[in-house]
């Protein structure tokens, strides 16, 4: 539906309907699902793909703020699969030290009464499981693959 810019008088921009928001959530929400088994490589590779669809679809539309915010949340989605994906405290705490963390802090955190979710968003998995390792994993980024000229 096309509606009036900002600051710019007579001129329209095209609005992405609240319900395609959600129903693109929703299939997000689906696809980073902790219980679904598939490897992390093919979870990342069937997100690109519905990404790369919806973004193609909408293209034309103001996207760029709600697409920012989506872009967190399903970062965060992904630290939590990782997260429920290394199970037991011990590989929580080796894992850490691989990517980084030092010994006490990898011990306490693999211990964390916290719930996944509340870890997936805690700076523990913000500073090691960063934008830049997703992308080495092949994540694409909606902000960057909406900014693409493809």
């Amino acid at each position: 539906m096309p509606r009036y810019k900002k600051g710019e008088k007579g001129k329209y921009q095209l609005v992405v309907k609240a319900s395609k928001w959600v129903a693109f959530r929703s299939k997000l929400k689906y696809l980073t699902k902790k219980t679904i088994p598939v490897s992390f490589d093919e979870r990342i590779n069937r997100i690109n793909l519905l990404i790369r669809g919806w973004i193609n679809y909408f293209k034309a539309a103001s996207i760029q703020a709600k697409l920012k915010k989506l872009e967190e949340w399903l970062r965060n989605r992904l630290r939590y699969c990782i997260w429920h994906h290394w199970k037991k405290p011990e590989r929580k705490r080796k894992n850490l030290i691989r990517l980084g963390v030092n010994q006490n802090t990898a011990y306490a955190w693999s211990r964390t009464r916290m719930g996944g979710w509340a870890v997936a968003q805690s700076p523990i998995l913000g500073t090691t499981i960063t934008i830049k390792r997703l992308r080495m994993r092949g994540y694409v980024s909606l902000i960057e693959y909406n900014k693409r000229d493809v």
